[in-house]
């Protein structure tokens, strides 16, 4: 534990990697299967994981593979409302868990109707804690551990699935009202990896890749399920112990990327966004000669990927590589080949900026939970920035007008519109819910099923698509004139101060508002630099010289970027907690849970406008 301002936070020294090779894993996930069944898990019922990435989760994934059980996916960030809701409706029985989600299960026990048994993936010590607790339930508790004993003494014969057969229910931790649970069939889940593996070029057993996004999430779900089918390497991680500067790794001890050193990783923008952040930093902090080189470095390899002759030369290259990128690389262990960005467009800026410093290619990817991450994939030697590639092979995509926000399909220069997918990755639809169902998944003459996203986009004349709106985020001010929410906060995030914001449009005035989380670094170094006092982080953000200096700065990006005067927020305000998933303001991928923030900050938003 570290004591910083008088409260403690864990920190964790991390020791080297313990690997499993691909048969001892296989052997774990025939064990477990058959474990399921001799615990008394029937093949019509569903089990639910919920819990952390780690290991034991994609191994319990490909055990229900195996005997053709329907698995439940469920952040592990869910709120107790929404945790209740979704094993109700499901109707588990058995749920897969780690130690602090058996004491959220343990808190709503009395909410949950079809729940037999938990298994808990944790096994140092618990095995007592977990017993006692659950004498207050009728649930047979038992470990992961024993479940694979238990099968290994037990085997019992695979019972695989077909194409057609439900493979998840995943529940989305969507921005409004209560999770819906998207059915994915085996068919939908093979459809997009085997398409993704003919976009990431070289997949195969000399790579590694580093897992920490939820997979509970499509992203991660479908890249997981990519890199066992060309057998690579898989490292587990979190977001908390990413690098060596991640806010639960020890000073002076190393984080997930330094140790493993992986080829491969996919990411959110907002992970991204602040890799950028952090860089910068840095490099600001250093100042003096290291700024300046790192400078001209990265206006000269600039030049060179938008055309220039200046910075072409390979040799230059190299000794950039060499005297500043080199240091930025080992950020992520130093042998980054290829990220994936997915789960929210990526800013242009920061996209271009990894570009340079890590020297791999970014391949934007577009895709929804509802089509299982399928939809379109960028070329690995496509430097363009801000599009997300071409339709994958596995994918169908259009565009239709959208007459009420003014994009047509036959907009000059290129066809505008709301993008549609469809496909053998397009899901079935929601569990129990047919009226939403409906609503988005529609079946053309010709018998394809196509999903319509709400998502607003450009085709240009290469076949590539970009996402300039989306229909939820746009807000009729009381002159007429249209904002797109989403598109100014990509635009706002640029700002060295920002590192979470959320733009509000009133129809019943002329001009907008802003939340921001503030970066704490960023502006505790202004505030330093400038001789202004302040006690902590949260009278900083009282300050009116604060204020006036990060709405300049959202100014300032706003102007650069071209937004029209209605665009820019008029007021600020800053809030000095961070948004996390566990808050429950924003969802596993990082993305505003707007209703939720309005919600919550209803009052600010309402003194913004007095």
């Amino acid at each position: 534990m570290e004591v910083i301002d008088g409260r403690s936070f864990e920190k964790l020294h991390l020791g080297g990697y313990e690997w499993l090779n691909y048969a001892q894993a296989f052997e774990s996930v025939c064990s477990f299967s058959s474990g399921l069944v001799k615990l008394g898990h029937g093949k019509e019922e569903r089990a639910a994981i919920f819990a952390d990435t780690r290991a034991e989760w994609f191994i319990a994934l490909q055990g229900c593979f195996r005997r053709n059980i329907t698995v439940v996916t469920i952040y592990a960030s869910l709120g107790e409302e929404a945790l209740a809701h979704s094993l109700n409706e499901t109707e588990v029985s058995t749920v897969i868990c780690g130690r602090k989600e058996l004491k959220k299960l343990l808190d709503i026990s009395g909410q949950l109707d079809t729940v037999k048994r938990v298994i808990y993936m944790d096994d140092d010590g618990i095995s007592t804690e977990a017993s006692s607790l659950g004498r207050s339930t009728s649930w047979e508790i038992t470990s992961f551990l024993d479940v694979e004993r238990l099968g290994r003494e037990n085997p019992v014969d695979a019972d695989l699935p077909v194409s057609a057969d439900i493979a998840v229910i995943m529940y989305t931790s969507g921005s409004t009202g209560l999770p819906k649970g998207v059915m994915m069939t085996h068919g939908n889940i093979l459809s997009t990896v085997a398409a993704v593996m003919t976009i990431v070029p070289g997949l195969g057993s000399k790579d590694i890749y580093l897992a920490y996004l939820p997979l509970a999430h499509v992203l991660e779900l479908a890249a997981e399920n990519v890199i066992v089918a060309v057998g690579s390497a898989i490292g587990y991680g979190s977001p908390l112990t990413l690098t060596d500067t991640s806010n639960k790794i020890k000073r002076g001890t190393k984080g997930d990327a330094s140790v493993l050193g992986p080829t491969l990783m996919t990411a959110v923008p907002a992970i991204l966004d602040r890799v950028r952040d952090g860089v910068r930093k840095k490099v600001d902090t250093k100042g003096g000669l290291s700024k300046r080189l790192f400078d001209i470095a990265y206006s000269r390899r600039l030049s060179a990927m938008n055309g220039s002759w200046f910075g072409a030369c390979g040799l230059e290259k190299i000794l950039w590589n060499f005297l500043v990128f080199g240091k930025v690389r080992a950020i992520l262990g130093g042998h980054i080949r290829f990220l994936l960005s997915g789960g929210a467009p990526l800013s242009g800026d920061t996209q271009r900026f990894i570009n340079i410093c890590l020297g791999a290619p970014i391949g934007q990817g577009y895709g929804l939970t509802e089509t299982c991450a399928g939809g379109t994939f960028s070329e690995h030697d496509d430097t363009s920035v801000g599009r997300v590639g071409a339709p994958l092979p596995c994918s169908f995509v259009k565009l239709i007008d959208w007459l009420e926000g003014g994009y047509l399909i036959k907009d000059s220069p290129m066809p505008r519109g709301e993008i549609v997918i469809g496909g053998p990755n397009v899901t079935i639809g929601y569990f129990k819910n047919e009226e939403k169902t409906n609503e988005v998944y529609k079946v053309d003459e010709r018998g394809m099923l196509w999903f319509y996203t709400g998502d607003i986009g450009q085709f240009h004349s290469d076949g590539c698509l970009e996402i300039i709106d989306r229909k939820k985020d746009i807000v009729k001010l009381q002159h007429g004139e249209y904002v797109s929410l989403g598109k100014v906060e990509a635009v706002l995030l640029v700002s060295p101060y920002v590192d979470s914001i959320m733009l509000h449009a009133d129809p019943f005035h002329s001009y907008c508002v802003a939340l921001v989380v503030p970066s704490q670094h960023a502006l505790e170094d202004w505030a330093l630099k400038h001789g202004i006092g302040f006690s902590d982080f949260s009278d900083l953000c009282q300050k009116e010289e604060t204020m006036k200096e990060v709405h300049g700065s959202l100014v300032k990006a706003s102007k650069n970027a071209k937004l029209e005067k209605f665009e820019i927020p008029a007021k600020i305000k800053l809030l000095p907690d961070a948004w996390t998933p566990e808050t429950g303001l924003v969802t596993a991928a990082l993305k505003i849970k707007r209703e939720v923030v309005k919600k919550a900050f209803a009052e600010d938003l309402t003194k913004l406008y007095a």
